[in-house]
């Protein structure tokens, strides 16, 4: 068959004999780089609910979120080498499967403590899926193929985790069937089926031509390193802040510099570590890679401390505050569409410009919350929140592209891992960073004053995005 070919059988392949990715494919793929970041956002509306209904103390509800996001991250490199190792497809169908299961025991938990459990069990799931999506992209397509495929998975991206509040939102007030919070995790069920019908029928098989055994050393201490500084950071405020917090912390840079260390050496002697120093050799990956965490700690953070705030201080439902966010959602997925387009034009400098303009949403954000408090839903919202939308889609579908643009195919499952599993610990981080700052400051200074001195914090954080994107490359490869 030839490239274009959208034929949705398994083993579509071009001239040459190598996998191609065709539309039904991509569909696919994206559909399963969508169910993690949906549900890492989908429970910020959810908590009070759950908290109520399973009589879970706030600690324990920082768990539920938590939980997820540090299986997560730490898994995340360890996925990707498995898709390299085993074959992507089929990875990502078995941590679809998986992540279906999670998702019922998540709908089903009698507790919070086993939901909870399940939580964590559903990030690992996670953690075994979503690398494969951005390595199959690598490996099946190429050219301005690769290029659409790589805009549509940011718009994908940025696009779940403004939607996965929203559904939230809705899926909690609708109460299907007295379902209440759980069809927030029972509706992942229908849709993972359907995903693994799709998936068997048009993903291709790819994997590396010369896999290397997994790296147990790195693996474990990747995960030290990780849950020493995400658990205290995310545990913390809600625990109290015991000793044991504390001493992870300063556990954490021995931990960093010992799994630093481990993959040094195993470069120098030949092997291929679980995350090869080498690959930080690129400027591309290193520069992208720098300016994700920032970008992914204002993302993060914002959308939680904004459906917080909205439901304990503005006293809105769970529909009304996912909504307050819908026009953020539409102009990303409108200007994300056009990124292709803009970056051939323009360059890799619309990441600037993108900088800029989310940096004047958030400041009528910040000034809408000022006037407006406790007033706030979605017409006070809007005009902030749909320039930070239009901003945030300059920005962070060109990033994914620019990290991933000089990585051989051979190492796509562990450049997919590596970026992702910054991403998802800078999401874990903001969350915890400013989510922190605001819960702090609002008992003392009211509601409105703490949500507005965390805005311009967060607009700190972009002035830092904005000038990084200065050092950028001006072209994608």
């Amino acid at each position: 068959m030839t490239e274009t070919s959208t034929s949705p059988t398994a083993a579509i392949r071009s001239p040459a004999g190598s996998p191609v990715l065709g539309g039904l494919g991509l569909f696919t793929v994206l559909l399963g780089a969508a169910l993690p970041l949906i549900d890492f956002f989908i429970v910020n509306v959810a908590l009070p609910t759950i908290g109520r209904d399973l009589a879970a103390s706030e600690a324990v509800l920082e768990l539920v979120v938590a939980g997820y996001g540090v299986s997560y991250a730490v898994l995340l490199v360890l996925g990707g080498r498995l898709g390299d190792l085993f074959g992507r497809r089929r990875l990502f169908l078995g941590g679809m499967a998986a992540f279906g299961v999670t998702s019922l025991a998540c709908g089903l938990a009698p507790t919070a403590w086993t939901l909870v459990a399940a939580r964590i069990a559903q990030g690992a799931a996670s953690a075994a899926m979503l690398p494969q999506v951005l390595a199959t992209i690598q490996s099946a397509t190429a050219g301005p193929r690769r290029a659409k495929a790589m805009s549509l998975y940011g718009a994908t991206a940025g696009l779940s985790m403004v939607a996965g509040q929203i559904l939230g939102g809705v899926l909690v007030a609708a109460d299907i069937a007295g379902t209440g919070w759980r069809s927030v995790f029972l509706v992942n069920v229908p849709v993972v089926l359907l995903g693994l019908v799709l998936a068997a029928r048009s993903v291709p098989e790819t994997r590396s031509q010369h896999p290397e055994p997994v790296d147990v050393p790195g693996t474990l201490l990747l995960g030290v390193s990780l849950i020493t500084l995400l658990a205290p950071l995310t545990e913390g405020r809600a625990a109290g802040w015991p000793l044991w917090t504390w001493l992870s912390l300063a556990a954490f840079p021995f931990a960093a510099a010992a799994f630093y260390a481990v993959e040094r050496g195993a470069d120098r002697k030949g092997r291929t570590p679980l995350v090869p120093p080498t690959l930080f050799a690129l400027p591309s990956l290193r520069r992208g890679l720098v300016m994700i965490v920032p970008f992914s700690i204002g993302f993060s953070g914002f959308m939680f401390v904004i459906a917080v705030a909205l439901q304990r201080g503005a006293d809105l439902g769970p529909v009304q505050a996912g909504l307050a966010l819908a026009p953020m959602a539409v102009t990303f997925l409108a200007v994300s569409l056009s990124g292709p387009r803009l970056v051939a034009r323009y360059g890799t400098r619309i990441v600037t410009v993108g900088g800029l303009v989310q940096g004047v949403g958030v400041a009528l954000i910040a000034l809408a919350v000022w006037r407006s408090w406790p007033d706030l839903g979605v017409v006070e919202l809007l005009p902030g929140a749909a320039v930070a939308g239009a901003g945030q889609a300059l920005q962070l579908p060109v990033l994914f592209r620019i990290i991933l643009s000089e990585i051989e195919p051979a190492r796509a499952g562990v450049g997919s891992g590596v970026m992702i599993t910054t991403q998802q610990s800078a999401l874990a981080l903001g969350v915890a960073t400013l989510g922190t700052l605001f819960l702090s400051l609002a008992p003392g200074v009211g509601m409105r004053d703490a949500l507005v001195t965390t805005l311009v914090v967060q607009l700190g954080g972009i002035v830092v995005t904005t000038l990084l994107s200065l050092r950028l490359p001006r072209t994608i490869g």
